[in-house]
């Protein structure tokens, strides 16, 4: 993002705001690994390039799965697990991160990260570069929901929103391809990005402030305690 044009991807909120979801932990050594492509843990290779103490990095499971080992216990309150994945928006080429749900309200356990290559190849991973990503999500809640689909002109109010975003959006990507002065000057139209400010709450989790919930645990740090 930031070695786009512009840096024009932080033109895209949503996308800000996943990139500032959640937790990393970031890899103690540069590491070098490669995968000869056959499915013991032997055709995977793995070296220390930098980096001091024990190498948390090695083949365990085979099938080209680089497994980092994470020397942390979690603990959170009850009914909250943990959303264990690689980092947000951030491919890597050859190899891919696995994502794991892990009951950190009753496991007493560590857990690994795991990456699997995607071919046979050689990559690296830099010193204090991000391995894993995790946070918090409420058990059950996925259960209670489910998908429907609806006719759109079944809630006149949400169609005309739409049906007016929509034109608009029309007259403004037609006024970029015709190179209209003004269009062109305006750049991009920040619908969503001025709508999120004017609904503040919306976006209230991803800021700089304490939550209700942070007001709530701010003074308690016993059984239900969400420190990590």
């Amino acid at each position: 993002m930031e070695d786009a044009d512009k840096k024009f991807p932080y033109r895209c909120l949503p996308l800000v705001i996943a990139n500032q979801y959640g937790w990393e932990i970031l890899s103690t050594h540069h590491v070098r690994a490669s995968w000869d492509g056959t499915s013991g843990p032997e055709g995977l290779y793995v070296e220390s390039l930098r980096g001091d103490g024990r190498l948390h990095c090695h083949s365990h499971f085979g099938e080209g799965v680089l497994t980092f080992q994470i020397p942390f216990l979690f603990k959170t309150p009850d009914g909250w697990n943990l959303m264990v994945r690689g980092p947000t928006n951030s491919p890597k080429d050859g190899i891919i991160a696995l994502d794991g749900i892990i009951e950190t309200d009753w496991a007493h356990s560590t857990f690994t990260m795991n990456w699997r290559f995607t071919r046979a190849c050689t990559v690296e991973f830099a010193l204090r570069e991000p391995i894993c990503l995790f946070f918090p999500i409420r058990r059950g809640v996925l259960e209670m929901f489910h998908g429907e689909f609806r006719i759109l002109e079944a809630d006149r109010e949400f169609e005309n929103k739409f049906r007016e975003w929509s034109a608009s959006r029309h007259r403004f990507v037609s006024g970029l391809e015709k190179g209209k002065p003004e269009v062109v000057a305006q750049g991009w139209q920040k619908d969503y990005m001025q709508t999120a400010k004017d609904k503040r709450p919306l976006a209230h989790p991803f800021v700089n402030e304490i939550s209700w919930t942070g007001r709530e645990h701010a003074d308690r740090n016993h059984d239900d305690s969400a420190n990590i």
